[in-house]
């Protein structure tokens, strides 16, 4: 996310009224309902998570125990126990 100076952008009222609450400060503007996007929606990373999950689902079912998938995967006990969850329905 890049940054965009104020007063290159907002009239000097508006400018003068954001300052009346934070002067000098970093704030987020949202975007707007309607143009907003799921998260994950602009990259590959859900698909690479489910294959992610699904590959320790099948190591589970291949014998693995959670603290061997959690160790491989970088991941806590309580989030291969939430994927193999997920996985099962």
């Amino acid at each position: 996310m890049g940054y965009i100076r104020a007063e290159e952008i907002l009239p000097i009222e508006v400018m003068e009224l954001v300052q009346q609450y934070v002067d000098g400060e970093n704030i987020y503007i949202p975007r707007k309902r309607a143009n907003r996007q799921e998260w994950g929606a602009g990259t590959q990373i859900r698909q690479e998570l489910w294959a992610r999950d699904r590959q320790i689902y099948e190591e589970y079912l291949a014998g693995s125990k959670t603290s061997e998938l959690a160790c491989k995967y970088f991941l806590s006990v309580k989030s291969i126990q939430r994927i193999l969850r997920k996985m099962s329905k």
